[in-house]
């Protein structure tokens, strides 16, 4: 099944893919029209359409109904956001968004920390990254991918967020100080709820910021006995997170 995005679809009109999904869809597979294809908004829906012009550059579709297809990649009734500190090669967080999309990452933050050796990171490559990994994998939610900004303000507003779920939201934070206590992120996860991880950088987070996540309720946790790199941890914790909720 080949799945194209579109971020403005109603179920009976007209949508058109911007110019690099019309281009795949003409040139690349030389669609014509009258095919039908499959089309996702990036917010969890899924529908079938059919091409009325196959113009290259705006590619124009029909939509005809909400698909349904055994294909289609269900989504869960929880997520997991991770918010993490970008690494200091670019390339190390490319692969992570394209991984943890492909796992079914809910949400991702960058975050700017007292340690990290990288406080600026552009987000638009990210998120072309993220599109791709999404029809890649057939998955139909576009995970937001948020801009850098200081951990300080990140809890600060978090802090003021209000959960709309049935159970209350789980928050951690994995760091590397063997000599504070830790739960196992595998025992300290829970099934069906709504779950927020936060990855230091290369050099951990500091003490001070540790303290200032706990104040904010954030619960400690770790991965294991072995250190793992900053993506690694980022990408275990969604792995689990869907072994948890047979994802």
């Amino acid at each position: 099944m080949q799945l194209f995005y579109c971020n403005n679809i109603t179920d009976g009109g007209i949508c058109t893919l911007d110019a690099e999904e019309s281009r795949h869809a003409v040139r690349v597979l030389r669609m014509h029209e009258g095919d039908t294809l499959h089309v996702t908004d990036g917010l969890g829906n899924l529908f079938l359409g059919r091409i009325v012009v196959a113009d290259p550059r705006d590619c124009s579709i029909e939509v005809t109904s909400p698909a349904k297809t055994d294909l289609m990649a269900q989504q869960p009734a929880c997520k997991i956001h991770i918010a993490v500190a970008p690494t200091k090669n670019p390339a190390r967080m490319e692969w992570l968004v394209e991984k943890a999309v492909e796992l079914g990452v809910g949400e991702i933050s960058l975050l700017q920390c007292d340690h990290s050796e990288r406080s600026f990171l552009k987000t638009d490559r990210l998120e072309r990254i993220a599109l791709s990994a999404m029809k890649q994998s057939l998955r139909t939610l576009l995970p937001a991918i948020h801009p850098v900004v200081t951990l300080d303000e990140w809890l600060a507003a978090q802090q003021q967020g209000i959960s709309s779920g049935s159970l209350k939201p789980l928050h951690f934070i994995a760091h590397c100080e063997a000599d504070k206590p830790r739960t196992p992120l595998s025992t300290a996860l829970v099934a069906n709820t709504d779950t927020t991880v936060l990855i230091g950088p290369e050099g951990d987070f500091s003490p001070r910021e540790i303290d200032m996540a706990f104040a904010a309720r954030f619960k400690p946790v770790s991965f294991g006995e072995n250190r793992l790199r900053t993506e690694t941890a980022a990408l275990y914790a969604v792995a689990a997170f869907n072994f948890v909720n047979n994802l």
